[in-house]
């Protein structure tokens, strides 16, 4: 072949348009082949890197971000095999929280968070239990370091500290009664459930946590809005609101510790009825 022919066949080749995604998506429903799977597989591999780089800011340097990369290959690997286009839910809805749930499994498995960083986060959430009680409401900052007895700037270095466990906090896992699981993180994204126990579960757990979202500070409200629905980076969030990086981590920490024990105190029958209904 000439090299007038041969520079002719690279020049189709490159400029061959690649497959819309629909286009891969009905090829893979029709014929269910590796090839089609593979190349939704690079069609859809940004999100892997979205979810990581997020997922990294909260982590020690000591975590091999290479593993929680090969764990998001594989949680999209299962998405893409058990996605239900007719369930009405986007598939990079629905992939983000199968790749995000992989890595934190992937996590969870390594126990990358201390014991020390738990026990801090625990008396921070047990004092915001003991204050809502008192006070009817989620308590301030400078409350808080009044409980625990610490200064203002010493409440905030621990929130700092209590990072790493409450950027999980929402992926943190509920078993419900029945034995079914699913994460605070999927609730709130709206994925699809299965069975109806679980649906009334998911549905009861959504509205408890949106109730608690509602009395929350409306800068705390906010950080969590952008974080979690909005997908933005610490360091963009904290440039729109003109604070610092780790000031939105403690803001982030606060309310997410807050959710939590307000959800400690809903399922221990503890919430008053005012604030949303008592389980049966």
């Amino acid at each position: 072949m000439s090299t007038t022919a041969c520079a002719g066949a690279e020049t189709h080749v490159l400029t061959e348009p690649r497959p819309t995604a629909q286009e891969l998506w009905h090829r893979y429903h029709r014929q269910a082949d590796s090839t089609a799977e593979n190349a939704l597989v690079l069609q859809y591999l940004p999100l892997v890197r979205t979810v990581l780089g997020r997922l990294a800011m909260t982590l020690p340097d000591h975590v091999d971000q290479d593993d929680l990369n090969s764990a998001g290959l594989i949680g999209l690997l299962h998405a893409l095999r058990n996605f239900d286009p007719s369930a009405g839910t986007s598939f990079e809805t629905y992939a983000r929280v199968r790749i995000r749930g992989a890595m934190l499994d992937e996590l969870r498995r390594m126990d990358w968070v201390s014991r020390t960083v738990h026990e801090k986060a625990r008396r921070i959430q047990d004092a915001m239990g003991r204050l809502e009680q008192e006070l009817g409401r989620p308590p301030k900052e400078l409350e808080m370091a009044k409980e625990l007895k610490l200064s203002v700037p010493e409440y905030a270095q621990m929130l700092e500290e209590t990072r790493p466990a409450t950027f999980v906090c929402l992926d943190a896992v509920c078993a419900s009664e029945t034995g079914d699981s699913g994460t605070l993180y999927e609730v709130v994204a709206g994925t699809t459930e299965e069975g109806p126990v679980e649906q009334v579960s998911h549905r009861e757990l959504k509205r408890v946590i949106l109730e608690r979202l509602k009395e929350l500070p409306d800068i705390q409200r906010k950080v969590l809005a952008l974080y979690y629905g909005e997908d933005l980076r610490l360091r963009e969030i904290a440039e729109a609101f003109g604070l610092t990086e780790s000031r939105i981590c403690q803001i982030h920490a606060q309310a997410i510790l807050s959710i939590r024990s307000y959800l400690q105190r809903f399922e221990a029958g503890m919430v008053p009825a005012a604030q949303g209904s008592k389980r049966p």
